[in-house]
């Protein structure tokens, strides 16, 4: 048993795939701000256009 516990404390590969994952998250999240802002800022040009056509 001590063996064991001692193995899963040792063991680093679980900490280096959290780190990944916090990584990927953060990429994740920039991502989707960067979209949702470009997202806006084309729409407001397409209404801009849509009325100047009217």
């Amino acid at each position: 048993m001590r063996q064991l516990v001692h193995g899963f404390l040792a063991d680093r590969s679980a900490a280096t795939a959290i780190e990944y994952a916090l990584i990927a998250g953060g990429i994740s999240i920039a991502i989707i701000v960067a979209v949702n802002s470009l997202g806006t800022t084309v729409n407001n040009l397409f209404t801009s256009v849509s009325s100047s056509l009217k």
